[in-house]
């Protein structure tokens, strides 16, 4: 009897150790699954970070029906365009300096195109370099730092290695045949000349479409990790070169010219002006010439935009990728016969600025005046990423969110002209700008009545009060000592 009493005993010990178990792994399995289930959805936002060189706000869904850009347009209905964005800097270096350290340009010290960051601040970490930190692939394609066009095309430029995981610099016949081109202002370098190219070659063969090529390339290989993705396209900077198609979408003879006013520069201070004299004396059949070829390239461009946003959804990448487009600056075309950049003028200053979240608001505009800097800590907090401290920007998520949400922070841009600095601020309504703390003129345009800037109210008493609340701004953002 004992050992049958034993032996019942042993059978129900071993029932109730074979239960546990299985309760015990079938738990373990519920937890690993919510774990997982956890885990995936919190998979990582990948980042397409789109950079466009001296693009101006002339683009179709900014409300220049004859600009061609649909690709652009197409992004802009996938997410919030900012119609009031600006520049810190309207030139390469100090823009792209202070855009991607997250710092003004006082606080980089970058003011000209030499000049390399690090020099100044060596231990400051850039938001492709935060995104690498955390265990995101980094990759460049393309002019993302600075590069001089056309000049240093197909190299490193004015990189820096430090932010990047792999670095890719295509080249292409735009590169190849700058002996043809075009240029109706022979005393200036290509760089920064009215010139241009119809070229009988097709998209892939110029850098811009191997650049997009090549990013298409990386959206393959890495679909299945998180990546920081930077393609930097270099049209439309001069010279201004796109297959011969780009042009034929545009007759020089219909081009939009940039509206004038007598006497507009009358009341302007001779520090304001980069373009002198006004369109560097071209004559009006060679300036409709390069508007034309400007709006080429703007098109050829844009169709790479449209090959990488076909990629993201062919690759199912579209609803886990963050997507910005920006230009470092904007671009004057005519405007108070000024052309390019280097002004303090809106068409210099504001930029396109687009950004797509997934899940997010489609297909709205923001009218709050917001800045270039502002993009990294946008970008840090969209991603759960921790920025570093000394970031000058203001994260725009509560914009993404209510794109006409309360939002009192106007947008700052500096420019120096030899040994002269100018500074400007703008709001919803004003722009205000001071050269030498207003020691070399001072510039004050309303954007509700005024908003080609042709009126100039920096010394009408009716103003006053207006201009003393505008350099306030000017000083609460200006280095210690400089105002």
């Amino acid at each position: 009897m004992k050992k049958n009493a034993n032996a019942q005993h042993r059978a129900i010990r071993n029932h109730r150790l074979q239960l546990f178990t299985c309760l015990f792994a079938t738990g373990l399995l519920l937890l690993t699954g919510h774990a997982g289930a956890q885990n995936k959805s919190k998979k990582k936002y990948n980042v397409l970070f789109i950079a466009v060189d001296d693009l101006n706000n002339d683009l179709g869904f900014y409300g220049n029906s004859y600009v061609k850009s649909p690709n652009i347009d197409r992004l802009a209905k996938r997410g919030v365009r900012f119609d009031r964005a600006y520049t810190q800097f309207p030139l390469c270096s100090p823009s792209r300096s202070s855009l991607l350290t997250g710092r003004r340009p006082d606080a980089t010290g970058i003011y000209e195109l030499q000049t390399h960051f690090r020099k100044n601040i060596p231990d400051v970490v850039t938001l492709p370099q935060l995104f690498k930190d955390n265990k995101y692939t980094s990759i460049r394609i393309g002019k993302i730092f600075h590069y001089g066009v056309p000049g240093q095309i197909g190299t490193n430029g004015l990189d820096d290695s430090i932010s990047w995981n792999k670095r890719i610099n295509p080249k292409g016949r735009d590169k190849v045949a700058e002996e043809t081109i075009t240029n109706v202002t022979p005393d200036r370098h290509l760089g920064s000349a009215l010139s241009w190219r119809i070229d009988p070659g097709t998209d892939e063969e110029q850098t811009d479409g191997l650049i997009a090529q090549e990013a298409i390339n990386v959206l393959e290989a890495k679909k299945s990790e998180p990546f920081f993705l930077a393609v930097g396209f270099f049209r439309p900077h001069t010279p201004y070169v796109a297959p011969k198609k780009y042009f034929d979408l545009y007759n020089p003879a219909e081009v939009p010219l940039a509206k004038e006013e007598p006497n507009d520069l009358d009341d302007i201070p001779e520090a304001a002006l980069f373009t002198k004299p006004p369109h560097w004396g071209v004559d009006e059949a060679n300036r409709r010439n390069a508007q034309r070829a400007y709006y080429a390239a703007v098109s050829f461009m844009d169709a790479q935009v449209g090959k990488l946003l076909d990629a993201l959804d062919r690759l199912k990448l579209s609803d886990n990728t963050i997507v910005v487009l920006w230009s470092d600056h904007g671009y004057n075309l005519g405007q108070h016969g000024q052309w390019m950049k280097q002004s303090l003028f809106e068409n210099s200053d504001r930029v396109p600025l687009i950004i797509s979240v997934p899940g997010g608001v489609k297909g709205q505009t923001s009218p709050r005046t917001v800045e270039l800097v502002d993009l990294y800590p946008t970008l840090a907090e969209l991603t759960g990423l921790t920025p570093p401290t000394g970031l000058q920007g203001q994260s725009l998520t509560p914009l993404l969110k209510k794109p006409d949400a309360v939002w009192t922070k106007p947008a700052y841009t500096q420019v120096r002209r030899n040994d002269i600095m100018g500074r400007s601020v703008r709001t919803e309504r004003w722009r205000y700008t001071e050269w030498n703390e207003g020691h070399a003129g001072a510039e004050l345009y309303d954007h509700q009545d005024d908003p080609n800037e042709f009126t100039n109210l920096a010394k009408d008493e009716r103003y006053t009060d207006t201009r003393q609340e505008l350099a306030r701004l000017l000083d609460k953002n200006a280095p210690s000592g400089t105002h």
